[in-house]
């Protein structure tokens, strides 16, 4: 699965439908709602510093804005602080523009129209723009953005680790002697792409910010106390599934062992090590949550749980396997009865 196909395959799932990502979003938008506290604070030190917003302007772009409701959540945030922030002080706001980016296959219909909303309704928004690409590759001109903002992105990888599908590793081999063999050596593969991926993520962005710019960035990960010995639960869920669906006929054993799910959750501790060794940036504040709550009110059903498994999944499905998810919801049952370990 090479990078420019990747670029091609993961978009969420687009519509209003049953398994749109607009309908089944809800723990991104949880998570988005404990960034804002964040959002404010650096919006008030970026405000507060003269020499950073000079001639009176503010850049800020969301990067993996995705599609549907909460597409503007982070850039309408920030707004709204620059605002409040900028009355108690007695202040006129700084002219802002808002870019949103995701990859070229996102549904921008959507986004476009709550753009132009939000421009409409704040006086001070002059420019916004949608700006389609990877962010694993230069998306703007040097010193040009004040703050960069990024939700429930950054877990997902460029392409599949190389050390996999250049020597034809299956990331799941449905063969329980040889998973338990392979597994550490298929985890290291993903741990050892996200690191190549988020370092090259740190290097774009600190030539694009400008100098005292300041990031606010939200992955999906695990907490430094608990090993890396299983895939995330998206990921072994999904290879669940498919590997029921290799036994009843319905899938190729060839296409499912090329398959890889293009997700690694990193420990807070991989993160900060990252974010270290790569000098770009300084941590101000890192903060761990356990989701399980959001989880549980959002998956309370296995149809809920295999309705957002097709949200983020099925275009990448879709392009691997065909059309396969009339027999994938099919087999929702099993998403619980997995309980194999290594």
């Amino acid at each position: 699965m090479a990078s420019k196909q990747m670029k091609q395959m993961v978009h969420m799932n687009q519509g209003q439908g049953e398994t749109s990502y607009a309908r089944n979003s809800s723990i991104q938008t949880a998570e988005q709602k404990r960034m804002q506290p964040l959002i404010e604070a650096v919006i008030a030190e970026l405000c507060s510093s003269t020499s950073t917003l000079v001639p009176g302007k503010m850049v800020i772009a969301d990067m993996g804005c995705s599609t549907g409701p909460n597409a503007v959540t982070l850039v309408s945030i920030a707004v709204k602080a620059v605002q409040d922030h900028c009355f108690q002080v007695q202040r006129p706001p700084p002219e802002v523009c808002l870019l949103l980016n995701d990859l070229p296959n996102n549904n921008f219909n959507t986004v476009v129209k709550s753009l132009v909303m939000l421009r409409q309704s704040n006086e001070h928004v002059v420019v916004t723009g949608i700006t389609p690409g990877s962010f694993y590759e230069r998306l703007y001109t040097s010193d040009s953005l004040h703050l960069v903002c990024s939700s429930n992105s950054l877990h997902w990888l460029s392409k599949a680790p190389e050390d996999l599908f250049r020597n034809l590793i299956p990331a799941y081999d449905m063969d329980k002697d040889a998973k338990c063999q392979r597994h550490r050596m298929v985890l290291e593969a993903y741990a050892k792409q996200f690191r190549k991926d988020f370092t090259n993520f740190l290097e774009l962005r600190a030539k694009e910010l400008v100098s005292k710019g300041r990031m606010v960035v939200s992955l999906v990960g695990r907490r430094s106390d608990v090993t890396a010995t299983k895939f995330s639960y998206l990921s072994r869920t999904i290879y669940q599934i498919l590997s029921v669906m290799v036994l009843e006929g319905v899938n190729d054993k060839e296409k499912f062992d090329s398959f890889y799910v293009p997700v690694y959750e990193p420990s807070n501790k991989e993160v900060r090590e990252i974010i270290q060794e790569e000098g770009s940036f300084s941590i101000r504040e890192m903060q761990v949550h356990d989701p399980t709550t959001d989880m549980n009110n959002a998956l309370s059903t296995p149809s809920k749980f295999v309705n957002l498994l097709r949200a983020l999944c099925e275009p990448i499905l879709v392009q691997h396997f065909g059309d396969v998810m009339c027999e994938f919801r099919a087999l929702q049952s099993v998403t619980g009865a997995w309980r194999a370990t290594c």
